[in-house]
């Protein structure tokens, strides 16, 4: 899997960390202190989104007392707390990066959530030191999964797609990291066990815990 690579690019929330239940729980608090419940399927409906673009589309579908900036500030407030107290690694996270960085290689981020809270969850779980560049689609003209953020990040990187490796827990950040002409490591999460068909389709390889690749046990897709 890391042969020939020289670079490993990392999706944050579900990728690195269990985070993605949090954000559910944060738009039921933010949008219920207006009178608002959540409507089905939002979060399907915001997959792949920027943080900006998320604040778009709620005050644009919502009747909110609030500007965009004052959205994401709210929202940032209310997830910051989380994520340094509560958010962790998945699995064999802290040993893989060991590993990559015993190997010289460059590492970075590719998230559709806020630099704030990117920054808070790395440090919180004492490995921000060891990225490079934190890449976040709001940098970028289009979100995933089209190839802009994975692609700026190789750039920030100084590193060419080719000689990237993208890790990405659903479909979309996937088919982001595959259209930048990357390889691509699908990850296990709860929130997206329903798309495994899906993520193994796109993906070349797939893990079920980060242990899978220190051992071996990893597994490589067919196409």
């Amino acid at each position: 899997m890391l042969e020939n690579k020289k670079a490993v690019i990392f999706d944050l929330d579900g990728t690195l960390v269990d985070s993605m239940w949090i954000w559910r729980e944060i738009d039921i608090r933010f949008l219920g202190k207006y009178g608002l419940e959540v409507p089905q399927g939002l979060n399907d409906k915001l997959e792949g989104y920027s943080f900006h673009e998320t604040a778009v589309y709620f005050k644009e579908h919502f009747p909110l007392p609030l500007t965009i900036e004052e959205i994401m500030e709210t929202w940032n407030r209310m997830a910051s707390e989380i994520y340094i107290n509560e958010i962790r690694l998945k699995e064999g996270v802290k040993e893989f990066i060991e590993l990559l960085k015993k190997r010289n290689m460059k590492l970075g981020i590719a998230t559709s959530n806020s630099r704030k809270l990117a920054k808070d969850c790395l440090r919180s779980n004492g490995i921000l030191d060891a990225f490079d560049y934190i890449c976040t689609s709001d940098e970028v003209p289009r979100s995933k999964p089209e190839p802009d953020v994975y692609l700026h990040a190789a750039k920030m990187i100084d590193t060419r797609p080719k000689d990237a490796l993208v890790f990405e827990d659903i479909p979309y950040g996937i088919l982001a990291g595959k259209r930048a002409g990357m390889e691509v490591c699908a990850v296990k999460d709860p929130y997206s066990q329903g798309s495994v068909k899906e993520k193994k389709e796109i993906a070349d390889y797939y893990i079920n815990t980060y242990y899978d690749i220190l051992d071996g046990t990893y597994e490589v897709l067919k196409k």
